[in-house]
């Protein structure tokens, strides 16, 4: 089951469910619209000089 709609009446949170998805949106959608962004990779995984290095230190301990 999918999620339709959301209304409030009275205070109420009411929930509509539905068979199947609307995806109206999906179908409108206009990729032009959308920016470019860069992308930049924010947590590298460490080289495997830096993980001997670190098993190293470990058994020195």
């Amino acid at each position: 089951m999918c999620i339709s709609g959301v209304t409030h009446t009275q205070g109420r949170l009411i929930v509509i469910m539905a068979d199947k998805p609307d995806l109206s949106e999906v179908e409108n959608f206009d990729i032009k619209k959308l920016r470019k962004t860069n992308t930049e990779e924010k947590n590298t995984l460490p080289s495997k000089e830096t993980i001997q290095q670190e098993k190293e230190a470990c058994k020195k301990n």
